[in-house]
C-alpha cells in the first residue's frame, strides 16, 4: 500500500510560480513511477507529468512542457512539481499518482494503483 498526500497548492497570478509536493508513505516508494494529473471543473482528469522510479526519465504534456518540472527525492519519499509561468488555464485540482507500470500514465489512467486526494491550484489573470 502507498498513501499519497499533496501539498503546495494555492492562488497565484498569471506568470507566477508554485511548487507542489507529494509525500508518500508505505513501503517501496522508490519502486514506483510517479506522476501528476489535473482536473478542471467539467473536464476529464488529464496527464501533466510523470517520472520513472529512478528519476532518470521524465515525461510532460505538451501544454506544460518548458514551464513545469517534475522531480523526486527517494530518500524523502517525495515527488515535486515545479510550476512556472502559470496561466489561468492551469487552474485545476492537481493529483499525485503512483504505479509500477509507466504506460498507465499515458494510456490507462483509470487503472493507476494509487492517487492522492488532490490540491487546488488557481491562477488569476
Amino acid at each position: 500500500q502507498v498513501q499519497l498526500v499533496e501539498s503546495g497548492g494555492g492562488s497565484v497570478q498569471a506568470g507566477g510560480s508554485l511548487r507542489l509536493s507529494c509525500a508518500a508513505s508505505g513501503r517501496r516508494f522508490s519502486t514506483y513511477n510517479m506522476g501528476w494529473f489535473r482536473q478542471a471543473p467539467g473536464n476529464e482528469r488529464e496527464f501533466v507529468a510523470a517520472i520513472t522510479w529512478s528519476g532518470s526519465n521524465t515525461f510532460y504534456a505538451d501544454s506544460v512542457k518548458g514551464r513545469f518540472t517534475i522531480s523526486r527525492d527517494n530518500a524523502k519519499n517525495t515527488v515535486y512539481l515545479q510550476m512556472n509561468s502559470l496561466k489561468p488555464e492551469d487552474t485545476a485540482v492537481y493529483y499525485c499518482a503512483a504505479d509500477q507500470v509507466m504506460s498507465k500514465f499515458s494510456a490507462n489512467k483509470g487503472r493507476i494503483d494509487y492517487w492522492g486526494q488532490g490540491t487546488q491550484v488557481t491562477v488569476s489573470s
